[in-house]
């Protein structure tokens, strides 16, 4: 009798899902999509399957996509950056000062990179320091930057740049294949590897599923997501330099809504709003999937305005639809 028992316990113990069914179920969907949308877009349009026309798509998304690499484990630990897109437009501003003194391409990126970083430190000391919302603050911070920038300005834009500083957002690696773009993908591996390969990122995980629970762990939850802070700031500062670069100008509406475009990436990519889960491979699907729907519909002539309530939508399906399952299974239960 006893080993009956103790034979249907064993049985009715659940068994943990396999570590690739968990990955590649939202993910294997992203990709069908993406190939779905490849495949629309080269019948809509006779010039989308040049070669040359595809690396131009990719700069639809790289500087977004390099930010939503770090905003990625920020969220998944619970935290969020709303302020990207005033951290890149305040670097830019800093760098086109610093051009229009002298200073030459090096100590320009090193500019760009650094305000980007003292704006994300300045956001994790205030959220992680004073036990403050990282949605509040960095509303706040979203319009302190983006208005420092129009104090700095004003109606002016600055483009004087040295020809070197173009390369950075303007150039080639090898054939069609642009210096961002392969920056996108080697930051990608690399953040792959720090969220899914290290302790920082299980540590990321532990403090999204429960931040008191990792905290008498062991874990220092505020010094880690002040390094999480940072690092966002510090990839908003690179995406400034390209950006910039690429455009060869500082404007004060310089990537004005691109907070919008990363979240919608992070969540996308399955990235759970609320923390606890997601993958750097989801992500890196959803920034070449949000890539070649902006390229596409670019290609049909689709103003800006209608592709931004696309980008929108896609943000309320993508956070609504996994909660709408939830409950409908959860109902089921009962």
């Amino acid at each position: 009798m006893t080993k009956m028992l103790t034979s249907n316990a064993v049985n009715k113990v659940p068994t943990a899902t396999p570590f690739w069914q968990r990955v590649l179920c939202w993910e294997g969907f992203l990709l069908a999509v993406t190939l779905a949308v490849f495949i629309a877009n080269s019948l809509a349009s006779p010039y989308f399957l040049n070669i040359w026309n595809l690396s131009d798509a990719t700069f639809n998304f790289t500087e977004k996509a390099i930010i939503v690499l770090p905003m990625a484990m920020l969220i998944i630990a619970r935290e969020i950056d709303l302020s990207v897109a005033s951290t890149i437009a305040l670097s830019s501003t800093v760098m086109g000062f610093c051009a229009a003194a002298g200073l030459d391409t090096p100590l320009l990126v090193c500019v760009g990179l650094g305000v980007g970083l003292l704006c994300g430190l300045f956001n994790g000391l205030l959220v992680t320091r004073f036990n403050l919302s990282s949605i509040v603050i960095t509303i706040g911070t979203m319009s302190l930057y983006r208005g420092i920038t129009y104090i700095l300005l004003g109606d002016q834009a600055l483009n004087a740049y040295p020809d070197s500083f173009a390369w950075f957002g303007q150039g080639y690696v090898f054939g069609a294949l642009s210096f961002e773009c392969a920056l996108f993908i080697v930051l990608a591996v690399v953040f792959a590897f720090l969220l899914h390969r290290t302790n920082f990122g299980r540590r990321t995980y532990a403090i999204g599923n429960n931040p008191t629970g990792a905290w008498y762990s062991g874990i220092n939850v505020k010094r880690h997501n002040l390094i999480l802070f940072a690092l966002v700031g510090l990839m908003a500062g690179l995406a400034s330099v390209l950006l910039t670069s690429r455009l060869g100008s500082t404007r004060p509406t310089i990537a004005m809504g691109w907070e919008l475009a990363v979240v919608t990436m992070a969540v996308l990519g399955g990235v759970n709003i609320l923390g606890g889960s997601g993958s750097m491979v989801g992500v890196v699907i959803a920034a070449f999937l949000m890539g070649l729907v902006t390229f596409g519909l670019s290609l049909l002539n689709v103003p800006g305005i209608v592709m931004s309530i696309i980008v929108g939508a896609m943000l309320i399906v993508v956070i609504s639809l996994p909660i709408i399952y939830r409950r409908i299974m959860q109902r089921r239960r009962l």
